[in-house]
């Protein structure tokens, strides 16, 4: 499969998104309307601070609601993060002839999350093709320290052809 498909032209999310940030407040708008779609990721208040075709950086701040039992951000809550930027960045790249749905998350905790969060999901075009993909998502601190590493697995499929009633 070609890669050029996923970046010859920006989808609606992708204009949605360059819109939508282009307004002040716009990346705080915008991490909204994704909250709204997928009200779960709402619970951990996230903030989209980078989108592009095949990467979407997803923010969570350090906060009490997030915090585990020693004051660091839970894990699931960084989870919740790392679903959410692979998400995104999914809806926002796939080429339009393709559909995914994820089958799957394996996460290492690799450093306590004292501070706020980047939460990382990054494909390579070429990646987009019918069968398991397996999005890569990495969790980083405030000192570039990776905390959480990971991978989502994604089953991506042909779309069903539409048919025109005659």
């Amino acid at each position: 499969m070609s890669s050029t498909t996923s970046s010859s032209k920006p989808n609606k999310v992708m204009k949605l998104y360059k819109r939508v940030t282009s307004l002040p407040f716009g990346h705080a708008i915008f991490s909204k309307m994704v909250s709204r779609v997928a009200p779960y990721f709402g619970s951990v208040k996230p903030f989209i601070s980078e989108l592009k075709v095949n990467k979407c950086v997803c923010v969570i701040k350090k906060r009490k609601a997030v915090y585990n039992h020693i004051k660091t951000v839970h894990v699931i809550a960084i989870c919740n993060g790392l679903e959410m930027a692979m998400g995104t960045m999914a809806e926002a790249s796939i080429p339009s002839h393709l559909r995914w749905i994820p089958k799957g998350m394996n996460v290492e905790y690799t450093a306590k999350a004292g501070t706020d969060i980047s939460c990382v999901a990054e494909v390579k075009p070429e990646q987009w093709a019918v069968g398991d993909m397996f999005v890569a998502v990495t969790a980083y601190d405030t000192n570039g320290v990776a905390v959480v590493k990971g991978t989502i697995k994604l089953w991506i499929s042909e779309k069903p052809v539409k048919t025109s009633a005659a």
